[in-house]
């Protein structure tokens, strides 16, 4: 299966190195993150290498493997930093191996990576992608580390730990003669198949005879006759470490298909092997053996997952650290599972400070109850984002809604309120913990699985007896294998010196780019506007002198508190003197306005919605300059381009219009510019364009003249034309001396409560114009659905299409006009806030198949990858594992072309507010390659013997059939069934032949089976719609010059005899029935 894969050439290491099919390794834009609370490292997957990893991890937990490979010096192995010298001997295989070790023995990361190791064994970036049997790659592992220390002092070093020998005997019963043959071993391969367990496969392998006689008798080679004789086998030799492999796959001769056996199987921790080899004068402890790693697969048998149970030996691990959190068997009964907002307020009381990101806390709540939001409460609670965003008196949301944290109410000083009558929430299990005895002398045991690693007990071993997910490999150790006490807890123990160094300076490096991504991520750039250097001028704030002196820059940690920002300051300003406040500021086109002042000093900066760039004023929290400072949004300065016709003693200019600026409150009424322009009695007419272009004014009605400038839909910039009577309110002048009658349009917007809260009303209509402001109408509908003030600061408006659903949210400072929202209209007021200019609010889906409703929604930054964009969206689904892409839902609300350039921001992508991108099954090939799924057209008479429990997600249905199109002329020819049989995706190059992909093709398992003739014996379609496409002629073409694209299946037919198609297209039509049609 492995082929060449582990070749290794040392005079020409340098070449290897750098050959044609070596992945690209982009260097991380953040530092990998620092181990967890188990601290032990996990091992990257690079695509499908589960099962290396498994395999590694478990020699890695192999102390006398570890320490007989460090055991060996460079004056035995080399340098790799010689590899690339020409001649030089460097040993590149055991080398990559100590390195790897050292690194998850000492590097401070979460995880490792294996590229430089697969580099070394020649692997390709296709190779890494694909999964390989890890059976199969234990025994080939050790043959080429075998080859690679042939001539150093450690070229036993496998022999030497796993290698046993068993002796087969036949005894003869005439003349007692003894004919025997010994066998080396490995490890040894033991049946699953009816047999209960491993000491019943042992038995039957090494106890049971097998007896001739009758018509079965044997030839002895002393009697010269056929005779009646018993067969046996024994372990004779016992290596120091037992690896045994179960049969759990196999093949049903009936159905002729290659199936898993899942049924229980059991395996001691402790196993007596005495019963089974030759007696001998060895000590009884001599035959006792320890389970110390079992890998195990999760799938059935054309694919799945592996990952490994580990004994922790050396106790490097720190398991006892997460037993206060442990599973959230805390709550009381099933009633408080049932209530999420208990669940979740023990999760929090758990953390530290109370405080989690809210990306993490899904995963905590599975972690702890054994089931995930979406399956247990989001049909009833909705989303957990939005669940959190409801319960706003409970829960507190960063800015950013990254970070969620329990309110002062519920924080530990108050944990007695919540924990009322004896009752806690959270309590440890009902078993005893272990004892001081325990931690310090039981080794205890540990799931790694890939990059993750959980400390689990013994018991959980049990739960790999059976089932789809169930023990693939054990291996065990001799139980007097004792460990000395200096490597007890001492992951440094017989490192070599020059590998210690290198971590050392690697975790340095490591430290000082988490320094640099910390104060990166975290600082943000404050601009400070100092009260005293400014006065309050036409409704605003100006500064007295130059900008320079009013406003200072200070770069601040967004992690430290309110109350942190302000000694900052006040350290500052050495000069201020008397009460200092800070409040949220904004540059206006009239100049600067104040918000809202920052309350609560045990805030972050993060927690208080600061963020980058932000204005802060910094004054008494009263007065500027003596003239006390009106605050808040209500209240905010409009500049408005005020239009009057002038009146007065210059003749030539009476009558004439004139402009003026004028700045006025938001909340202040529109009647308010008569009197600033002292006129008694007139009318105020506000500005539109027509759907032609052309421009035109609305008067305000007398009745109206109360109403805000808000309410009016005016804001900065608007133009407000004054008249100084009602003789004409139907025909107004413009600017052009145009006369433009006024229309009378549709002045309201429908507003839906959609925030789940309790509320009189349940929908309400708001007055508006297509230059009100967004914020204006969402603040009335609060107002007059009578909802929580909290809202204004977490709400948006969301319009309703035709079929009900809600669409992107509009954001708060567009007008109608500028959100394209047509007066008329349905709006919900939903919870949460709506997408900053840099945001994306996003839907996604699993599958191609979308039911309505099931789409989900995430808002994320426009810059993030499609890399990290994936793992939001995963996390949020409650899914695991890498092996999923992504697919932007095109036009016809089918799955589209594949997000390839994982790499890419969605910004580049063109990917836009209210798309929709689907969740599909299946990692996406390398660059250069295709992922092509492959059919075959089954003969009628093996119908029903196929199934494929392990096929793609998204992958048709085997069985599924096509019928070709009726063929128009050909009189009394029914067209007939074609009936297709999935055999699995094949990942090849754009730049190999169609001759080459027949070739792969027939290398699938299934295809084995099928007895599938060579390439020149097989005619290849294109699958389209679950309908033959295209004939593909041009053998010799690259896949490319086919134009497969990334979603091509082919469907493959046996032939009777070679055919020469030629290399030109052919149309399905033309020969549907020659190729498809069977009488």
């Amino acid at each position: 299966m492995f082929g060449d894969l582990f070749e290794e050439d040392y005079s020409s290491v340098s070449n290897n190195q750098n050959g044609k099919g070596k992945k690209l390794k982009p260097k991380p834009l953040e530092p990998p993150a620092p181990r967890e609370f188990t601290n032990l490292s996990g091992i990257i997957n690079q695509g499908g290498t589960c099962y290396l990893n498994s395999l590694l991890q478990t020699l890695h937990f192999t102390p006398e493997f570890r320490e007989a490979l460090f055991s060996l010096g460079p004056e035995e192995l080399g340098s790799l930093e010689d590899k690339d010298e020409p001649g030089a001997k460097v040993r590149i295989i055991p080398l990559q191996l100590q390195r790897l070790f050292a690194q998850l023995l000492l590097l401070d990361q979460g995880a490792a990576s294996t590229a430089d190791l697969t580099d070394s064994f020649g692997w390709t970036s296709n190779e890494e992608m694909r999964q390989h049997d890890v059976q199969e790659l234990n025994r080939i592992l050790f043959s080429a580390l075998e080859t690679s220390l042939f001539g150093t002092s450690g070229h036993d070093l496998i022999n030497r730990l796993y290698h046993g020998t068993v002796v087969n005997q036949i005894v003869c019963k005439e003349c007692k003669n003894i004919s025997e043959k010994q066998e080396d071993f490995l490890d040894l391969t033991v049946a699953v198949k009816n047999v209960s367990g491993l000491e019943d496969a042992l038995w039957n392998m090494y106890v049971e005879e097998e007896v001739f006689d009758g018509d079965n008798l044997y030839h002895c080679g002393t009697c010269d006759q056929l005779v009646k004789a018993t067969k046996s086998a024994k372990l004779r030799k016992l290596p120091p470490f037992l690896t045994v492999s179960l049969l759990r796959f196999n093949f049903d001769f009936v159905k002729c298909e290659r199936y898993k056996e899942t049924s229980c199987y059991t395996f001691p921790l402790r196993i007596n092997l005495k019963p089974f080899c030759e007696q001998s004068k060895l000590n009884d402890l001599d035959y006792i053996y320890d389970l110390f790693s079992v890998i195990i697969h999760k799938g059935g048998c054309y694919g799945g997952h592996y990952h490994v149970y580990i004994k922790d030996v050396d106790h490097l691990g720190n398991w006892q650290f997460q037993e206060p959190d442990n599973n959230l068997k805390a709550l009381q009964n099933e009633e408080d599972i049932d209530d999420p907002l208990t669940v979740l307020k023990a999760v929090l009381l758990q953390e530290e400070n109370n405080l989690i990101p809210v990306d993490q806390l899904g995963q905590k709540l599975l972690k702890n109850i054994g089931i995930s939001w979406n399956k247990k409460y989001k049909k009833q609670h909705g989303p957990l984002r939005k669940f959190l965003q409801v319960h706003s008196q409970t829960f507190l949301l960063s800015s950013d809604e990254s970070t969620v944290s329990l309110q002062k109410k519920f924080s530990p000083q108050n944990k007695s309120d919540f924990q009322s009558n004896g009752q806690q929430i959270l309590q440890m299990p009902a078993s005893n913990p272990p004892t001081s005895d325990d931690n310090t002398t039981c080794p205890h045991w540990f799931d790694i699985n890939d990059s993750r690693v959980q400390p689990i007990k013994e018991k959980d071993i049990e739960q790999q007896f059976q089932g789809k997910e169930s023990a693939y490999m054990l291996f065990y150790r001799k139980s007097q294998l004792q460990r000395p006490r200096e490597a007890r807890a001492n992951p440094k123990y017989r490192v070599p010196c020059h590998l210690l160094k290198e971590m050392d300076a690697a975790n340095m490096e490591l430290q000082k780019k988490r320094t640099e991504c910390d104060f990166a991520n975290n600082n943000i750039e404050l601009h400070l506007h100092l009260g005293p250097h400014y006065h309050f001028f036409n409704g605003a704030l100006h500064p007295v002198s130059c900008q320079t002196e009013s406003m200072w820059d200070l770069t601040f940690d967004k992690r430290k508190t309110l109350g942190d920002l302000q000694q900052s300051i006040f350290q500052l300003l050495e000069f201020w003197e008397g009460d200092m406040v800070l409040s949220v500021a904004k540059r206006v086109p009239a100049g600067l306005h104040v918000y809202q002042a920052l309350d609560g000093n045990e805030l972050t900066l993060c927690e208080a919605g600061i963020a980058d760039g932000e204005d802060i004023f910094v004054w008494n929290g009263v007065e500027v300059g003596g003239v006390q400072i009106p605050t808040g949004a209500d209240c905010e300065p409009l500049l408005l381009h005020i239009l009057h016709l002038e009146a007065g003693g210059d003749s030539r200019r009476c009558g004439q219009l004139v402009e003026s600026p004028h700045v006025f409150p938001a909340n202040a009424e529109v009647g308010t510019v008569l009197t600033v322009l002292a006129i008694p009695e007139g009318v105020i007419l506000t500005h539109s364009a027509t759907s032609a272009g052309e421009e035109s004014w609305t008067p305000v009605p007398k009745e109206n003249m109360q109403r805000t400038f808000r309410e009016h839909g005016l804001g900065d910039g608007s133009s407000v034309l004054v008249q100084d009577s009602y003789s004409d309110a139907n025909s107004l002048l413009s600017r052009g001396e145009k006369w433009i009658t006024v229309r009378n349009e549709i002045d309201w917007l429908e507003i839906k409560n959609l925030c789940r809260l309790e509320s009189e009303e349940k929908q309400v209509r708001i007055p508006a114009a297509v230059n009100t402001v967004v914020f204006d109408i969402r603040i009335k509908a609060i107002e007059e659905l009578k909802l929580m003030k909290e809202l204004v600061e977490n709400s948006c408006l969301r319009p309703i299409d035709r079929n009900g659903k809600l669409l992107c949210p509009v954001p708060d400072n567009f007008t109608l006009k500028e959100a394209e929202v047509k007066l008329g209209s349905s709006l919900g007021l939903c919870v949460g806030k709506a997408p900053t200019a840099a945001q994306l609010f996003l839907f996604f889906a699993l599958g191609s198949d979308i039911q309505p409703g099931t789409e989900m929604e995430v808002i994320v930054e426009e810059t993030l990858s499609v890399r990290d964009c994936l793992k939001i969206m995963l996390e949020k689904s409650g899914l695991l594992g890498d092996a999923w892409h992504l697919r932007k839902m095109d036009w016809c609300y089918e799955a589209g072309e594949p997000l390839c350039e994982e790499d890419a921001t969605l910004k580049e992508l063109m990917i836009c507010s209210g798309d929709t991108l689907l969740l599909i099954e299946g990692k996406l090939p390398p660059p250069g390659f295709l992922k092509v799924p492959i059919w075959w057209h089954q003969p009628q008479g093996l119908l029903g013997h196929w199934e494929n429990e392990d096929q793609p997600h998204g992958s048709p249905a085997e069985g599924d059939s096509w019928r070709a199109a009726s063929t128009q002329g050909v009189p009394g020819h029914e067209p007939a069934e074609v009936s297709l049989l999935y055999l699995g995706d094949i990942d090849i190059s754009e730049d190999a032949t169609l001759v080459d992909l027949k070739s792969q093709a027939r290398a699938l398992p299934p295809a084995s089976e099928l007895a599938v003739p060579g390439p020149a014996l097989l005619r290849a379609w294109t699958v389209e719609d679950k309908r033959p496409g295209r004939l593909l002629r041009a053998e010799r073409w690259q896949l490319k010059e086919h134009k497969l694209g990334q979603r091509a299946g082919i469907c493959l037919e046996p032939l009777q005899r070679e055919e020469h198609l030629g290399d030109l297209p052919a149309s399905p039509n033309a020969e549907m029935t020659d190729l498809f049609y069977h009488t």
